[in-house]
């Protein structure tokens, strides 16, 4: 009997997340296309921050990285290995911004957790993933990556994206710029 619950305790959680996962990407309506200016936002920072995306105009590229909910498996990869090759990213003149409709404690604990070194932003009210077109259909932002030119214009959108593979899709676009 207690193999049975233990067996039970263990399969759930993986079939939630299962589930979670393929609705998460569910009712995703982009209306941003390539070749769009990106909406600009206000967005308060792991750090307390507001930070502006007009913020980099001029300055330099964006890695919008929209990600369903902190610390779950598939969002820490994603979120690691953006931080362990975030001197790449740097190197080609390009900030990573995550957003997330967890609010700024959980991205507190996220980013201590897992030494992250880049900024999170949270979207607590869902205002900026509406705009961005990423919000599912169960209220997380999606998987969505979004490649910002110093211009404000969006010169790549990656509307599906596997959280292990991401940051290498984006350094060889950043490559092409």
């Amino acid at each position: 009997m207690n193999s049975q619950i233990s067996l039970v305790t263990k399969i759930i959680p993986i079939l939630m997340f299962s589930l979670f996962s393929f609705i998460s990407c569910k009712g995703q309506d982009i209306t941003l296309k390539e070749g769009d200016q990106a909406p600009d936002f206000t967005l308060q920072s792991d750090e307390g921050q507001q930070v502006k995306l007009s913020d980099y105009k001029g300055v330099s590229n964006i890695i919008l990285y929209f990600y369903p909910k902190d610390e779950t498996p598939g969002c820490t990869k994603e979120a690691c290995n953006f931080r362990d090759n975030l001197s790449q990213f740097k190197d080609m003149n390009t900030a990573v911004l995550g957003v997330s409709v967890d609010d700024i404690d959980s991205h507190k604990e996220f980013k201590q957790k897992e030494n992250l070194n880049f900024t999170l932003l949270a979207d607590p009210d869902k205002n900026v993933t509406k705009e961005y077109g990423v919000l599912s259909v169960i209220g997380f932002a999606s998987r969505v990556t979004f490649v910002i030119d110093k211009d404000g214009i969006i010169r790549k959108i990656y509307p599906k994206v596997d959280p292990s593979e991401n940051y290498k899709d984006l350094l060889a676009f950043l490559k092409t710029m």
